[in-house]
């Protein structure tokens, strides 16, 4: 035998290298979906309606936006976080065996917790995708879920099978900006984590390493932009979406997460059915200059017509305050009346537009009420007048009261 076959490793249980990764996504997904289809059966294969992918620059607020993001997309399960849930004892014997958790392998445990039924109207996905790989899984799961939202569309399990929706949230923050919130969390966790030993109340938070060190926190945010940051601009040959700008205060960037929410839900529906509606304005756009328009209006009315003007006014002061006042508590009255001022033209919008002015919500229902005045005792016939009742509601804050 050769010296070099003498000091040659042994052939068995070679280190795994990482270029040996498959990368053809194609190659990569058609087996774990052929597994899925065996396991559950296609008729079983029950996606989630909706799929928000949050993705972001360390310390741009994933985690902090996450619960807002539920709120207003109407969400009331857990997110799925990659992190947690690639931390399973399946994984770790992967890792323990000096292997990398590959693209395989993460989309096999996710597309198999996405089939679970508490994600059925929706879900937040963080952490996922990371890599150009499953960018392409990725489309090819939208593909597939598109394909069975047609296949059962009209059957009796076209309820599990709505047609599906991708929402891309991307938060961004330059480096400069995530090293400072990186080293702040840091510190927020350590002081909370004293805290709950020295009490022994309460739960202890992960303290990451990168939290503590400005040199580890800067390569953080650089191993993200080599690694994670063209996936996500990939993504834009799939989905039309834009980057949120996450350096602002927490208002305006769930502002921002807004904005972006709304453009994309304006992208589901189908181009014919968009075109229709277009038309019609946003409620956000509306409410921009809504209290401008108001002020405009209320000065019209006491240019244009100040005797009517002064009229409502005085309705309002004397015979819709006392009544309103009484419903401090509750921040909700009903109130009728027959004021002959309210059949002037105008007068119902003066009302509302006076009410919102002072910070009221006010809504108005002309009711008709037909009330017998003659009977003709020959024909049988009827003659009616029609009383007017205006009936008007309003809401506004209630009092909150402490009880004992």
């Amino acid at each position: 035998m050769s010296e070099i076959q003498k000091n040659s490793p042994p052939a068995s249980n070679p280190t795994p290298s990482p270029d040996l990764e498959i990368k053809d996504a194609r190659i990569i997904f058609e087996p774990i979906w052929a597994d899925l289809e065996a396991h559950f059966g296609r008729s079983h294969l029950r996606f989630p309606k909706e799929i928000i992918l949050l993705g972001g620059a360390p310390g741009a607020g994933k985690g902090t936006n996450t619960a807002f993001i539920a709120k207003i997309r109407g969400l009331t399960c857990e997110p799925i976080v990659m992190s947690s849930l690639l931390d399973t004892p399946e994984m770790k014997k992967i890792k323990d065996a000096g292997s990398m958790i590959g693209d395989r392998e993460v989309l096999a445990v996710l597309l198999r917790r996405l089939l679970k039924a508490e994600y059925r109207d929706g879900v937040i996905l963080d952490g996922f995708p990371r890599t150009k790989v499953q960018v392409e899984c990725l489309k090819m799961l939208y593909e597939k879920m598109t394909q069975l939202w047609r296949e059962f569309y009209g059957t009796p399990l076209a309820i599990h099978f709505r047609q599906p929706v991708m929402q891309i949230v991307v938060l961004f923050v330059d480096e400069k900006e995530s090293v400072a919130r990186q080293i702040m969390r840091g510190r927020k966790v350590k002081a909370h984590n004293l805290e709950v030993r020295r009490s022994r109340q309460g739960q202890l938070e992960e303290e990451r390493i990168t939290d503590f060190d400005q040199t580890l926190a800067r390569r953080r945010y650089r191993v993200f932009k080599e690694q994670t940051w063209d996936a996500l601009l990939s993504l834009k040959n799939l989905f039309h979406y834009h980057l949120i700008n996450a350096q602002g205060t927490f208002a305006e960037v769930e502002q921002n997460i807004v904005g972006e929410l709304d453009y994309q839900s304006s992208l589901e529906l189908d181009a014919h059915t968009f075109d229709r509606l277009r038309m019609l304005p946003l409620a956000s756009e509306i409410v921009v200059h809504a209290r401008q328009e108001l002020v405009k209006r209320l000065d019209g009315y006491e240019l244009s017509n100040p005797g009517l003007f002064q009229r409502v006014i005085t309705l309002i002061e004397k015979k819709m305050m006392p009544i309103v006042t009484r419903h401090a508590l509750s921040g909700h009255s009903n109130i009728n009346s027959e004021d002959p001022a309210l059949s002037e033209p105008d007068a119902l919008a003066m009302l509302i537009d006076i009410f919102s002015e002072r910070g009221y919500h006010a809504v108005v229902d002309v009711h008709r009420i037909e009330i017998p005045e003659s009977f003709d005792l020959k024909t049988g016939k009827i003659t009616c007048r029609v009383k007017k009742v205006y009936r008007t509601i309003i809401r506004f804050k209630g009092s909150e009261i402490r009880r004992g």
